[in-house]
C-alpha cells in the first residue's frame, strides 16, 4: 500500500513534482559546475601562469651567502659553486614529487662566436636570404664574447618529460630545439645583431680558451628563439654541451622548479625550524611554496631553494578569489533550489489536504504520513540530483575550455567523488524545503480539513 500511494502521487501531480524536480535539477547543476571547477581551479591557474615561468629557483648554497661591510651587502665569489645534475634525480623522491610540473637546470657560461659557415640550404626550415655585403662586412673574424646558457630541452626525469622549452611555454621558436650536443639554438637580437640564420654554423670556444680542449667544434643554429628578455641575446645549447666546453661534467649553476602550490596565508611564513614537532608535520605537508623548497633543501647536498614571491603570490590572490566567487555561486544557486522546492511542496500539500486528514481519520500515524512526503521527497532529490551531475559535468566542461584554454575540454570528465556530494546536497535541499510544508500539514485537524472539503 505504500508503494501504491508513492506511485499515484506521483501519477497524479506530474506538474508539481515537475517544478520541484527542475529547480533540484537547475540548482545541483550549477552546484556540481562550480565544485567540478574549483576542485581543478589551482591546476588550471597553474597552467596559465606557467608562462611566466618557475615559481621556485635552486641556487648554490654558497650563492646565498651575503657579507655585510659598512651597510653594504656584498656576495663573495663563488665561481667554482654548483650544483650536482645527477642530484636533481632526487626530487622526484620528496613528499610533494607529484605537484613538481617542471624542472630545468641550467649552466652558464661565456664563450667566444665566430660564424663558421653561410646557411645550409637542407633541413625542415628553409634559410632566410643571405645579409647584404654591407652586413657581411660587419661581421668580425675574431670571436665575439656571448653569454651562453646549457639547458634540458626535452629530458626525461623518471617519467617526467620536461626541460626549458615545457617551464617556459611562451618562448616562440622557429626551428627546433636541440637534439644532439652540436646543435644550438641563438636569441632573436643575437641572429639580428650578428646576422646569423637558421642552419648557419658557428664555431664556440669558452672564454677564456684554456677551459676546454674543444674550442674547434662547430655547431649548427637549428633554432631562433623569442623570449622578450635577457635569452634573445644569448646561446642555448644543451646541457651536456655547456658542461664539456667548460670541464664541468655534472655541474649546474640554478635550477628552476615549476610547482603547484596551495596560496600563502600567515602559517606558510612561519620558520619551520621554531615550529612544534606537531605544527611543523603540518607545515610540512601542505604544498606552501616554502614547504616544497624546503624539501628540496633536504634533498639536494648544498642547495638554497627559495620561491618568487611575485609569481607565487599573483597564482595565490588569483586562486582565493576565484575559489571564493566560485563557492558563492555555489552556495546561491543551492538556496535558490530550496525556495524553489519549498513553494512546490507548500503547493502540492495544501492541493493533498483533504487526503492527508482521510489518512489521519482511517489511523494513519503522523510519522507514517511524514514517511510517505519525505520517500517522494528523497526519490525526487535523487533522481533529479543524478541529472544535475551529469548536466554539471558537461557545463564545468564547456566553461572550462571557455575561461581557460581549449584544450582542456577535453580533459573534463565525470568526477565520480562529486556524486555522493551531489546527491546529499540534493537531499538536504529537498528535505529542508519541504520540511516546514509537511509540518505544517500534519499539524492539522483532520476533522477540521474534512468538514471545510464537504
Amino acid at each position: 500500500m505504500f508503494f501504491r500511494l508513492l506511485l499515484e502521487s506521483f501519477r497524479r501531480q506530474r506538474r508539481r513534482k515537475l517544478l520541484a524536480g527542475a529547480a533540484i535539477l537547475l540548482g545541483t547543476t550549477a552546484v556540481t559546475a562550480m565544485l567540478a571547477l574549483a576542485t581543478t581551479i589551482g591546476d588550471r591557474i597553474h597552467r596559465e601562469l606557467a608562462v611566466y615561468g618557475a615559481n621556485i629557483i635552486v641556487t648554490p648554497q654558497a650563492d646565498a651567502l651575503a657579507v655585510k661591510i659598512g651597510g653594504i651587502d656584498l656576495k663573495p665569489a663563488t665561481g667554482n659553486a654548483y650544483l650536482r645534475e645527477s642530484d636533481l634525480q632526487k626530487l622526484r623522491g620528496i613528499f610533494w614529487a607529484n605537484n613538481i610540473t617542471g624542472i630545468s637546470p641550467e649552466l652558464t657560461l661565456t664563450v667566444g662566436l665566430t660564424p663558421a659557415s653561410t646557411p645550409a640550404a637542407a633541413g625542415p626550415v628553409a634559410p632566410k636570404e643571405g645579409p647584404s655585403p654591407a652586413a657581411a662586412n660587419n661581421r668580425s673574424a675574431s670571436p665575439v664574447a656571448i653569454q651562453a646558457r646549457g639547458l634540458w630541452f626535452n629530458h626525461d626525469l623518471s617519467g617526467l618529460k620536461t626541460g626549458a622549452a615545457a617551464l617556459h611555454p611562451s618562448w616562440r621558436l622557429q626551428g627546433h630545439w636541440p637534439r644532439t650536443q652540436d646543435e644550438i639554438v641563438i636569441g632573436t637580437l643575437l641572429a639580428a645583431d650578428r646576422h646569423l640564420s637558421l642552419g648557419e654554423s658557428l664555431t664556440l670556444e669558452p672564454v677564456p680558451a684554456s677551459q676546454s680542449a674543444h674550442s674547434d667544434s662547430l655547431y649548427k643554429i637549428t633554432g631562433i628563439v623569442s623570449a622578450g628578455d635577457l635569452t634573445d641575446r644569448q646561446v642555448l645549447l644543451p646541457l651536456e654541451t655547456a658542461q664539456s666546453l667548460v670541464a664541468l661534467p655534472n655541474a649546474v649553476s640554478r635550477v628552476e622548479v615549476s610547482a603547484r602550490t596551495r596560496p600563502e596565508d600567515a602559517f606558510a611564513r612561519r620558520d619551520p625550524d621554531t615550529l612544534s614537532p606537531k605544527q611543523k608535520d603540518l607545515w610540512y605537508c601542505r604544498p606552501y611554496a616554502n614547504s616544497i623548497a624546503y624539501q628540496i633543501r633536504e634533498a639536494l647536498p648544498g642547495a638554497n631553494a627559495a620561491q618568487l614571491r611575485q609569481v607565487e603570490q599573483s597564482e595565490g590572490n588569483i586562486l582565493s578569489r576565484i575559489s571564493g566567487l566560485l563557492w558563492l555561486v555555489a552556495a546561491a544557486a543551492l538556496l535558490a533550489a530550496g525556495l524553489a522546492v519549498s513553494a512546490a511542496m507548500a503547493t502540492a500539500i495544501l492541493e493533498r489536504r483533504r487526503e492527508i486528514g482521510l489518512m489521519r481519520s482511517l489511523g494513519a500515524s503522523r510519522s507514517a504520513i511524514a514517511l510517505l512526503f519525505y520517500v517522494e521527497t528523497a526519490t525526487l532529490a535523487l533522481f533529479a540530483g543524478t541529472g544535475g551531475y551529469l548536466l554539471g559535468s558537461l557545463l564545468s566542461a564547456w566553461l572550462g575550455a571557455r575561461i581557460f584554454n581549449a584544450g582542456d575540454a577535453g580533459r573534463a570528465s565525470l568526477n565520480p567523488v562529486l556524486l555522493p556530494v551531489i546527491l546529499a546536497l540534493a537531499l538536504l535541499v529537498a528535505v529542508a524545503g519541504s520540511a516546514p510544508s509537511i509540518r505544517s500539514a500534519l499539524r492539522t485537524d483532520p476533522s477540521y480539513v474534512l468538514r471545510a472539503d464537504a
